[in-house]
């Protein structure tokens, strides 16, 4: 059975710090491990260290076009005699002897002998003679790549809980890898809650509001890996709401709605959950998204979080506190990035709670990452997330942020 420490910490005001710490403990198993092809790897978390099997490059090879040389005598001289050529996949087979150099293209191994590829636009030629001009501008070694210079074999060349994006693929492509053991993605249960809430796309009766937070929901969590189960909005019916909810206890892994919350609502969400398993009610000590729900349902004791209805404190509840936990279950670090900037606008909070404001950073001509706010910081605001490309941390020990204060921002993900 989890240990859920979570239900210890009552309905008090709590920090985020600590609310986060408590809601990581009913993660802390990660998910299985699954094969899968490489070219259905990408975003995936890989499940254990892959080392490279040989040196990378496999052989000291020619980093662009032009000749291979020996340079390390005294006096190499100028003047070389061309015996053959190297190209990529086609070795040049023997040794060169003293003033000897061969013509070899990019990638293609260096023979014997060679220890210095010096480009074409420093030659000059003469038939089967090569003339090295501006000679003084030659180095030994110069335009080589070593063998083992990228990886040793044995060398570890991703560690395990790395999420796999463009360049680890390349780097395993080219470790021979065609399958890779990974994390099962996360697979999270979304629903909304409330009669007022409708779907996009169906008629909005006049005190009615179309769903976007579960929309906001489904791509926040897509972008941070997990595999999203539709619920649809459930109607204010205690019954249904019990039917879904028990569903998904048996087939997700974590289950977030939201609405339905905060003390006071006709809050349906608290008797189904509670006839299922276990649910408290917190008031965290953040600005915006106050009111949030964690509890187990179902036999397996599936964690549930219950988001604040607004449509930012949805998303900024779901960034603060479920992100992390998807870490978890992939077996990464759930400390989200952080970076300083110099606040180019005054950010508003108090001491005793912690002000998440929407931001956009930037670099000033100096160099420096400046941040502004987006103005109106209302967490009905939903325009201003998708102004913003960052969140403004304002920790629960400061009352306020000026201009030219230093500031931690928590950068959002943007296709680019």
């Amino acid at each position: 059975m989890t240990t859920l420490s979570c239900f210890d910490l009552g309905e008090r005001m709590l920090g985020v710090v600590e609310a986060r710490d408590a809601l990581l403990t009913l993660v802390a198993g990660r998910l299985a491990a699954e094969k899968v092809p490489l070219a259905r790897a990408h975003g995936r978390v890989l499940a254990e260290a892959v080392e490279a099997p040989f040196d990378v490059p496999g052989h000291t090879n020619s980093a662009m076009d032009g000749v291979a040389l020996n340079w390390s005598t005294e006096d190499p001289g100028e003047v070389f005699l061309q015996v053959g050529e190297a190209l990529a996949g086609q070795p040049f087979q023997g040794r060169l002897g003293e003033g000897e150099c061969i013509a070899i293209t990019t990638g293609a191994p260096l023979p014997p002998g060679a220890d210095t590829v010096v480009m074409l636009e420093q030659l000059e030629r003469d038939g089967d003679r090569v003339r090295v001009t501006r000679a003084d501008r030659v180095k030994q070694g110069q335009n080589v790549r070593q063998a083992g210079e990228d990886l040793r074999a044995g060398q570890v060349a991703i560690a395990a809980g790395r999420r796999l994006e463009a360049a680890a693929l390349g780097l395993l492509a080219s470790l021979g890898q065609a399958e890779v053991r990974v994390r099962r993605r996360p697979r999270v249960a979304v629903f909304s809650t409330g009669d007022e809430v409708t779907a996009p796309g169906e008629a909005r009766a006049q005190a009615a509001i179309y769903d976007a937070n579960r929309y906001s929901l489904m791509g926040l969590l897509q972008e941070h890996g997990a595999e999203v189960i539709d619920l649809g909005i459930v109607a204010d019916d205690t019954d249904a709401l019990v039917e879904q909810l028990a569903d998904a206890a048996r087939t997700a892994d974590l289950v977030v709605s939201s609405g339905g919350v905060s003390v006071g609502q006709a809050d349906h969400t608290r008797e189904a959950v509670e006839r299922l398993g276990r649910l408290t009610l917190w008031r965290i000590a953040m600005r915006p998204g106050r009111p949030m729900a964690c509890g187990v349902i179902g036999p397996d004791e599936t964690p549930l979080l219950g988001l604040p209805g607004n449509p930012v404190a949805c998303m900024v509840t779901c960034l603060v506190f479920v992100v992390p936990m998807l870490a978890a279950l992939e077996g990464r670090s759930p400390t989200q990035p952080r970076w300083k900037a110099v606040a180019g606008s005054a950010f508003r909070s108090r001491v005793g709670r912690t002000d998440y404001s929407r931001g956009v950073f930037h670099c000033d001509a100096d160099g420096n990452l400046r941040v502004v706010n987006t103005g109106n910081q209302g967490s009905g605001i939903l325009s201003s997330m998708v102004s913003a490309n960052c969140l403004v941390e304002i920790p629960e020990d400061t009352d306020s942020a000026s201009i030219d204060d230093i500031v931690m921002v928590l950068p959002l993900f943007r296709f680019s």
